[in-house]
């Protein structure tokens, strides 16, 4: 039976290398993926990760090749992405504790988290794909956090990209508060890559400047005394193993990052690059 990966991508905005890379490696083994975003709207690539000639800020180089760019814009443009799941239609929203008939609606939530796992079954991984959007829709929402939790609960391993690792570190034991990856090794968007200027993202008129939160900051904190954040500046990739968690600091990483997920699920891959 051919192995099946769910894909989760921000309305607003991915990085067309960090789903690329992620999905070639998936698609030459044969798995079949499937997408969702926040509420089921189409995701769309980020335009300066479709366009070589732009220049990365923080590295002061291009930072996506011709081939890479004119294979992301045929995915992007294909499609693939026209249907995707809606999270918003299929997990539940934790309710306010004041609203009325508050126990009742609880009692309903947790009974609805639970048939998660049974939903997921079908599924042998989660990776969540990296670019700026997922800072707006991914990294604080309820139910990617549940959806998160129920992977980890069933023992399935989860990929996660740059800013995408953002949904990992928030992702948290509801009584404890304690963060999924504390005690774990890491590796996600570090602070020498943050832009000054110029944080986009689709379908919004707003430039806000440099990212609203250091990932790398969040990151050593959810991973506490135990854990490691790993940045590798200097380093042409980062991309950390530590189940059954797989983490890619950026664009670079993207392709090396499904590769090793593939290794997890194939040849038992429990630890790499720490």
């Amino acid at each position: 039976m051919p192995r099946n990966i769910l894909i989760l991508l921000s309305e607003y905005g991915y990085w067309g290398e960090e789903l690329l890379g992620p999905l070639t490696a998936f698609d030459e083994r044969g798995y079949q993926s499937v997408f969702a975003t926040a509420t089921g709207k189409r995701p769309k690539a980020l335009p300066p990760s479709l366009d070589p000639g732009y220049i990365d800020p923080p590295l002061g180089r291009a930072v996506t090749t011709p081939e890479v760019a004119v294979a992301a814009r045929r995915l992007d443009e294909s499609d693939r992405l026209d249907a995707p799941l809606s999270l918003a239609e299929w997990i539940p929203d934790r309710p306010y504790f004041s609203e009325d008939g508050f126990i009742r609606k609880i009692e309903a939530y947790y009974r609805d988290i639970a048939r998660l796992e049974e939903q997921i079954a079908e599924y042998d991984a989660l990776t969540i794909v990296g670019g700026s959007g997922p800072i707006v829709d991914l990294a604080n929402n309820g139910r990617v956090h549940e959806l998160i939790l129920a992977f980890l609960r069933a023992g399935k391993p989860i990929l996660a990209e740059c800013y995408g690792v953002a949904c990992l570190a928030f992702a948290r034991d509801w009584e404890s508060r304690e963060s999924i990856i504390w005690g774990k090794h890491v590796t996600g968007h570090c602070k020498e890559y943050d832009y000054k200027d110029g944080t986009g993202f689709i379908g919004v008129d707003f430039n806000m400047g440099p990212p609203p939160y250091p990932l790398e900051y969040i990151l050593r904190d959810a991973t506490g005394p135990d854990g490691r954040y790993h940045g590798n500046v200097g380093k042409e990739t980062s991309v950390i193993v530590d189940y059954p968690f797989v983490t890619g600091r950026s664009t670079p990483d993207s392709f090396l990052s499904g590769q090793k997920l593939v290794e997890v699920l194939e040849s038992g891959l429990r630890r790499y690059g720490w």
